[in-house]
């Protein structure tokens, strides 16, 4: 089916929103943000199923928690199915957030002389084959409507890599070129794919490793002298998903208070 005008203007609070990894860190803001503006939201996790239920509980009747392994197909089918039936609608809109375990400490970091394959390939499948199952699941729902909203979660490590975590930069450098490939491929069908990409967020679970003086050393790097909030990235996913971005795909937006300049 192809897009119109009228299917590319569903507002937020019309959509079924599905948020991987939305137990725990940045997902948890991302979540909340969409049921702030009204959408029902699927809460994907992992391991953090109190999180997740306890976030649920927050919009009675707008969300659900769903325990799936996104790197596993069938598992994501199942929860796709387990919302359509809950909610009477498709997923109309995916944001790929979930990330493998992983623990942003420099000085813990794997160098180039010990990197290991099982590293990166531990990356590649949380970070790519995750994003790959979503947006296939979900296709179906969106075509048939004329309508879809992928949004993926990237870094600005593969433009500035000031602390190189070789396996997670090069899982999202990958997930930034399925990005402008799908947008290419699912654009005549009214779908959108972007990215927003962070730098360190001041605090999520992931960054609360990271020692004080890196935040200081970042926050005195970026033009608004401070170290963005997930709050604010969040806000960014939003425009991906609102009517205001109709007209946007294939992009990949840097929220990082100005320290990368496209």
């Amino acid at each position: 089916m192809s897009n119109s005008s009228s299917s590319s203007l569903l507002p937020i609070q019309e959509q079924l929103v599905l948020v991987t990894g939305a137990g725990r860190g940045l997902g948890r803001h991302i979540a909340r943000a969409f049921l702030g503006q009204g959408a029902s939201v699927v809460v994907n996790y992992l391991h953090s199923a109190d999180a997740a239920a306890a976030l649920a509980d927050e919009a009675p009747g707008r969300a659900l928690a769903i325990r799936a392994d996104v790197s596993d197909a069938d598992a994501v089918r199942a929860m796709a199915e387990q919302a359509q039936a809950h909610f009477g609608k498709a997923i109309t809109t995916v944001v790929n957030n979930a990330l493998p375990d992983f623990r942003f400490n420099g000085d813990a970091r794997a160098h180039a002389h010990d990197l290991g394959w099982e590293g990166l390939q531990q990356q590649f499948e949380g970070v790519v084959r995750g994003a790959l199952n979503t947006v296939q699941t979900c296709l179906p729902g969106m075509l048939a409507q004329g309508w879809g909203r992928v949004v993926n979660i990237g870094t600005n490590l593969f433009q500035n890599p000031v602390v190189p975590y070789h396996d997670y930069t090069a899982a999202k450098a990958a997930l930034l070129s399925l990005t402008r490939t799908l947008a290419q491929d699912l654009g005549p069908g009214g779908i959108t794919v972007n990215m927003v990409s962070g730098g360190l967020l001041r605090t999520t679970d992931a960054s609360a490793a990271t020692p004080d003086a890196v935040f200081d050393l970042i926050a005195a790097s970026t033009p608004l002298r401070r170290v963005t909030t997930p709050e604010e990235f969040a806000d960014a996913v939003l425009f991906f998903a609102s009517p205001w971005s109709r007209a946007v795909t294939g992009q990949n937006l840097v929220v990082d208070g100005g320290l990368v300049k496209n």
